[in-house]
């Protein structure tokens, strides 16, 4: 495939504030997916979730700084961030009834600082008038230099955990999961907060009173690196985690009381997060990966386990080498035939331009798969306008059963609604 010209690039420059549909696109008019392109904010934030958070019974958006609400999709108010280094203090944002009030709130991910904090649903009324949320705090990390985070139960449980991917190898991998708060691990864990709070003497956030807290366990001493992903590798029916340097086996039982087992199997600079997936369908868990800082998106094919060491093995395919820094992957039906498709792209100015291809223009991709083939198809969802940060949403946002997607990355925060 053709790399992104420099006729792309002039045309992002020239026209990023009025966007074409797609509908309009030679390409789009011949393939079955189209979207109409809503460019909803510009700035440095890279996280984006879809809920209700009015109560009004449709889907609206989060996106750092402020939310959209469902149908007008005009920018509201939410959190105050920092600027960082070419970012923003956020990369990433999760939806969660924290306190138990029955609405949405806003857990909240950072680069640098080493404390998550949740933003509070004010309620209708609050939101009716624009006011910001209440920030809180939620855990105390004592850990920095973060890539990004997943929520997502790992143990089954029916809870979320917090699960935090480090770009530095040889740091500890937390998970933080959710225990009664007059538990002796959460007391230990709210001295933690509270003394964190404490130190912090400038610092106006004030706590809530919550009936759970978050604790951390630690799955391993060393053993991080950048990209995260969850998925049952080995095929013993529990969930694993794989990151930069290898992965994690979770234990057969009990797995908040002990290490987890890691392989220390690759060294990769990979996608936040990966995909673990029987992709050929023989029984196994295969990867799709993403080269989060460089050109490459190809997927991993599980071939058994080496007879000596009994490690996993695995054969690698392209899919795509012509743009730089797909970052982020998302895995989901689009066209409602019961096999999902990948979704990636640029994420635009990952490295600030430093990266290869840092300064070609931004691009945003759906690819089908063929199972019989073995091989994925590239769609063009945009190039020129769209591109990639943290997380894409996939979700029905307008109500008439075709999937829509949502990015938010420094190229722009957009709404595409399919056609």
């Amino acid at each position: 495939m053709q790399r992104c010209t420099i006729a792309a690039a002039l045309l992002f420059v020239a026209t990023a504030l009025a966007i074409p549909s797609q509908a309009q696109q030679p390409e789009a008019r011949n393939h079955p997916l189209s979207f109409r392109v809503k460019m909803l904010a510009l700035d440095a934030n890279e996280g984006i979730a879809a809920g209700d958070l009015d109560g009004d019974g449709k889907k609206d958006l989060v996106a750092g700084r402020q939310w959209f609400r469902g149908g007008d999709w005009v920018g509201r108010p939410l959190r105050s961030i920092e600027d960082w280094n070419g970012y923003i203090q956020s990369n990433g944002d999760y939806l969660l009834d924290i306190n138990g009030d029955g609405r949405l709130d806003v857990v909240a991910g950072s680069f640098i600082p080493t404390q998550v904090h949740w933003y509070e649903n004010p309620g209708s009324e609050a939101l009716r008038l624009g006011k910001q949320w209440p920030q809180r705090p939620l855990i105390e990390t004592g850990f920095s230099q973060n890539e990004g985070q997943l929520l997502q139960d790992i143990d089954g449980d029916g809870k979320p955990e917090w699960i935090v991917n480090s770009w530095k190898k040889n740091t500890p991998m937390m998970i933080y999961r959710q225990v009664p708060s007059d538990s002796k691990l959460a007391q230990e864990a709210n001295k933690k907060l509270q003394a964190a709070i404490a130190a912090n003497k400038d610092s106006k956030i004030k706590p809530a009173k919550l009936s759970e807290t978050w604790v951390g366990h630690a799955l391993g001493d060393s053993g991080n690196g950048h990209g995260v992903a969850v998925g049952d590798l080995n095929n013993d029916g529990k969930l694993d985690l794989m990151v930069g340097q290898g992965w994690y086996q979770q234990p057969d039982e009990n797995p908040w009381s002990q290490p987890w087992t890691f392989h220390a199997d690759w060294d990769l600079h990979s996608s936040l997060p990966m995909i673990i997936t029987d992709l050929d369908q023989d029984g196994d868990s295969d990867v799709i990966i993403g080269n989060g800082h460089a050109h490459g998106l190809y997927w991993w094919e599980q071939t058994g386990r080496d007879k000596a060491t009994g490690k996993l093995m695995f054969e690698q395919h392209d899919i795509d080498d012509s743009y730089s820094q797909p970052h982020t992957l998302h895995w989901v039906d689009l066209n409602g035939d019961g096999q999902p498709e990948l979704i990636s792209g640029k994420r635009y100015y990952a490295h600030n331009g430093r990266d290869p291809g840092g300064n070609d223009p931004p691009c945003l991709y759906y690819y089908t798969w063929d199972k019989q083939k073995r091989e994925f198809t590239r769609h063009t969802i945009d190039e020129g306008h769209v591109g990639c940060g943290l997380q894409i949403v996939a979700e029905d946002l307008n109500d008439d059963g075709k999937i829509d997607l949502a990015v938010a990355g420094k190229s722009g925060t957009y709404l595409l609604l399919a056609e």
